[in-house]
């Protein structure tokens, strides 16, 4: 894998999301809540008069929140999928690095939502990170078959 890679916090583990696939890094306000939406999906905000589908990373991998962290984190990834624009919140947004070998399969199990949108492992300048998915991370917890590809 050559190109470039989104570090960012999940739960406090760096991982990495292919930047080819990230239209833009923003802070965002509280979302509007969607009644009946998946829990994974925090609600909706608005971006240059777009509509954006906020989802919640943690609660995508069904990690239990933060104790003592706010319910939205305001750090995103706005990516795009399918047609429809998506802000993945994330704790914290550390920097761009550049792939350093292709994507290795994962050794090990990481844990059932981990596992759901792991890609694999690559080495960048940023040292070895969990390259993810951004379609399992928009699927949630409630479609197994759905892989991060």
């Amino acid at each position: 894998m050559t190109g470039l890679l989104l570090v960012v916090a999940i739960a406090g583990r760096r991982v990495a999301l292919p930047a080819s696939e990230v239209h833009s890094v923003i802070e965002l306000d509280a979302p509007s809540p969607i009644p009946r939406a998946p829990a994974h999906v925090a609600g909706l905000s608005a971006l240059r008069s777009r509509v954006l589908t906020v989802v919640d990373c943690r609660a995508s991998l069904e990690l239990a929140p933060e104790p003592g962290a706010p319910a939205v984190r305001p750090k995103a990834a706005v990516v795009e999928f399918e047609g429809h624009l998506y802000a993945l919140l994330v704790d914290a947004v550390e920097d761009v690095a550049e792939a350093r070998s292709d994507c290795l399969p994962l050794r090990t199990a990481l844990g059932r939502g981990w596992d759901r949108v792991a890609l694999g492992m690559v080495e960048s300048d940023a040292g070895p990170l969990l390259l993810v998915g951004v379609a399992g991370l928009i699927a949630g917890p409630g479609d197994p078959c759905i892989k991060a590809a």
